[in-house]
């Protein structure tokens, strides 16, 4: 009991759904037709994901957490300059323990925007800037709809032996499924807000049934194409460790920096946790449109590890700021 207890501080329900997923779409792959409306199903339920965001999403915080233009102007840059730079200078190291398409899953975690509800989650936590994290995450997901599709474009094409992507393309796709129906849930929060106030399990089913979804199309489709044949477990464990080798660079880096560049704490704990996350949310649906024609199983499989860790790391990290700044004060 204490065993599974243990466990259950580092998997939570969504994790371990992630991996059942997996699991299921290795046993019982979705084929032919079957998996041509499947994906229709999941393109509907992406929509309806980001139409919900967009109406939780609440215009006072933005507006509280806009003004700190030179916190999110840092977070931005490590989200989308620091990572994908590490990810090209690193491609020597990285690339010999991994497939090309591994690599790939690598440089693509690279260019995602930031979480959301993580990112605020455990800047709540750790007692930190909470409206600057959550103006900041939710705008580094409305840029990474543009910006990542452009970045993913850039990178591939550097890498000679990777088929082209139409960036343009992709980011019309991603402006049509992702942000028009962000937008309209922006539109309708009025509406809209109340019943998920209301219905709050409804948007947690939506949320993580509409991931849940895709991983199962992608892995059922990577199954089809023998993906278990093409990664060992060696390469599994060499892929755990470059995520974790990525994600400590980077926290690590940003705690640094932000203390060099003079922020505060609160600030620090913000560009920390917000700087350093990449999005499972946006990511898997943006994936499924970048990348068609691409082994999607495998390219994502970087993604999930990557999420998981993350989460785990920052946990322990928000519990230990909270320590920190629990302690007394010394007074003369």
């Amino acid at each position: 009991m204490n065993i599974f207890k243990s466990l259950r501080m580092f998997f939570d329900n969504f994790t371990i759904l992630l991996f059942v997923m997996v699991i299921l779409a290795s046993l019982l792959p979705v084929q032919g037709q079957a998996a041509i409306v499947f994906n229709h199903g999941t393109d509907i339920a992406i929509a309806l994901l980001f139409f919900l965001h967009g109406a939780k999403l609440s215009r006072e915080a933005i507006g509280q957490g806009i003004t700190h233009w030179r916190l999110h102007l840092f977070i931005f840059a490590a989200t989308f300059m620091l990572f994908p730079v590490l990810g090209l200078i690193f491609r020597p190291i990285f690339e010999p323990f991994l497939t090309p398409t591994l690599y790939l899953g690598i440089l693509y975690i690279c260019v995602l925007p930031s979480t959301v509800q993580s990112s605020i989650a455990f800047t709540s936590v750790a007692r930190g800037n909470v409206a600057a994290a959550i103006c900041s995450a939710s705008l580094s997901n409305i840029l990474g709809m543009f910006l990542t599709p452009v970045l993913v474009g850039l990178l591939i094409n550097a890498e000679a032996n990777q088929q082209d992507v139409d960036s343009s393309k992709a980011a019309l796709s991603i402006v049509l499924m992702l942000l028009v129906p962000f937008v309209l849930g922006q539109l309708c929060r009025s509406k809209v807000f109340p019943v998920i106030q209301r219905y709050p399990v409804m948007v947690k089913v939506v949320d993580q049934g509409s991931i849940l979804l895709v991983v199962y199309a992608a892995f059922s489709e990577a199954i089809n194409e023998g993906l278990w044949q093409q990664v060992s477990g060696s390469i599994l464990l060499a892929l755990v460790i470059i995520c974790c080798i990525l994600l400590a660079i980077v926290m690590i880096g940003l705690t640094y920096a932000s203390r060099a560049l003079g922020f505060n704490k609160e600030d620090e704990i913000t560009i920390v946790f917000c700087g350093s996350k990449k999005t499972l949310a946006s990511g898997l649906p943006m994936a499924k449109i970048l990348f068609v024609g691409h082994p999607i199983g495998m390219l994502i499989l970087p993604l999930i590890l990557f999420h998981q860790i993350q989460l785990v790391v920052c946990g322990i990290l928000a519990a230990r700021y909270a320590r920190r700044q629990e302690k007394p004060a010394i007074t003369e």
